[in-house]
């Protein structure tokens, strides 16, 4: 059995109903480039959530994951990059990211055994 490392994320959508509606469009119908670079990064299982505006992912990774590779990774990846251009469009950065900061990881601060 595989040892899995779950990580979650916040950030906000723009709070416009007809924004929000064509973010969970795109998500529909995700580009398989997107898809490929998440699983080749080590990320075995991925979800989004939305209340209101706010998004919330939870993300579980493999060993072979690491934040600084998928980071190079996606830079230099032209299709990532179109895909970000485009999410852009639609996220609002959280007030305490950094500029250009999008998805904040959360701090984990209960579990129930």
């Amino acid at each position: 059995m595989k040892h899995l490392i779950r990580h979650c994320f916040a950030l906000d959508l723009i709070n416009d109903p007809k924004l929000i509606s064509a973010y969970k469009k795109h998500h529909e119908n995700v580009w398989p480039e997107i898809i490929a670079s998440i699983k080749d990064a080590g990320i075995e299982k991925l979800e989004i959530y939305l209340v209101a505006n706010r998004l919330f992912m939870v993300m579980e990774v493999n060993d072979g994951f690491s934040f600084e590779k998928k980071s190079i990774s996606d830079h230099l990846n032209p299709i990532v990059q179109d895909w970000e251009t485009l999410m852009w469009k639609y996220q609002l950065e959280l007030p305490l990211a950094k500029p250009g900061e999008k998805w904040l990881l959360m701090e984990k601060i209960y579990e129930l055994n």
